[in-house]
């Protein structure tokens, strides 16, 4: 299987564009309000959600030493901001040669702004694993800022969501996502460039609850490219990493500013 990473060396102006390929709607209200563009000094250009006022969550991969990041956030205007990042950290069991190789790793980190973001301006999200069994065709909504066209490398900014289903054989390590109107046979929705990090959310209790990350994606077939299958770490067997971690940086989850 050929696959991409959802990542991307940062080739956009900061100005709002489309995501998610496939023509996915724009989803700025509701689960969108918890996601956030992250770009990174040596090019990188990724998702996160916030899961605190001063904490989000993203994709290890996103995450390289010697990088500073940013959080850029829109005003009323559509004009971006910047927020600094002051401390990063990735889980330890993390190898990116596996995720290159589209094998199964811990994919998650975290960023800690170096001031909370009020609740006015976006909405903190709440974790959880994904419900059991994980079976296929168990839907899943995956919500990014990434490219909408493959190889621009320009659009990109405005969040927007994509509902997909489970195929294969999903489980606590790996989860594959495709288009239930495509069926990975032709490109339809999916994360692409600049989605990497992105949350997968899935509906509990009426909730919509943080129960994964986006850390690849494929196009259709299989082939190198997006809108095929979107491939996501479930936080089954990381939360607990979260959670201590964001108590040990001073920024508990489910605190308010």
């Amino acid at each position: 299987m050929r696959m991409v990473l959802a990542s991307a060396l940062l080739s956009i102006s900061l100005v709002p564009a489309s995501a998610m390929v496939g023509g996915a709607p724009a989803a700025e209200d509701g689960i969108g309000r918890s996601v956030v563009t992250i770009i990174g000094s040596r090019g990188t250009f990724c998702s996160g959600a916030l899961i605190a006022p001063d904490l989000v969550l993203s994709a290890a991969h996103c995450i390289a030493p010697g990088t500073a990041y940013k959080l850029v956030l829109y005003d009323a205007q559509r004009q971006p901001q910047l927020l600094d990042v002051k401390r990063v950290a990735a889980h330890p069991q993390f190898s990116a040669q596996s995720i290159l190789a589209h094998r199964a790793s811990a994919d998650v980190a975290l960023l800690q702004l170096a001031e909370p973001i009020p609740n006015s301006k976006v909405v903190t999200a709440p974790l959880g694993v994904p419900a059991v069994p994980i079976s296929d065709g168990n839907r899943f909504v995956v919500a990014g800022i990434g490219v909408s066209t493959r190889g621009d490398g320009k659009s990109g900014g405005i969040v927007r969501s994509a509902n997909l289903v489970a195929t294969g054989r999903p489980g606590n390590l790996q989860i594959r996502l495709a288009d239930p109107a495509a069926g990975n046979t032709r490109e339809g929705l999916g994360a692409c460039t600049g989605d990497s990090g992105a949350p997968v959310f899935e509906d509990q209790n009426g909730r919509a609850v943080i129960v994964g990350v986006v850390s690849w994606s494929t196009g259709a077939n299989n082939t190198a490219g997006c809108g095929g299958l979107t491939g996501v770490t479930p936080l089954s067997l990381y939360k607990s990493w979260i959670t201590e971690t964001a108590l040990k940086l001073g920024s508990p989850l489910g605190q308010r500013p």
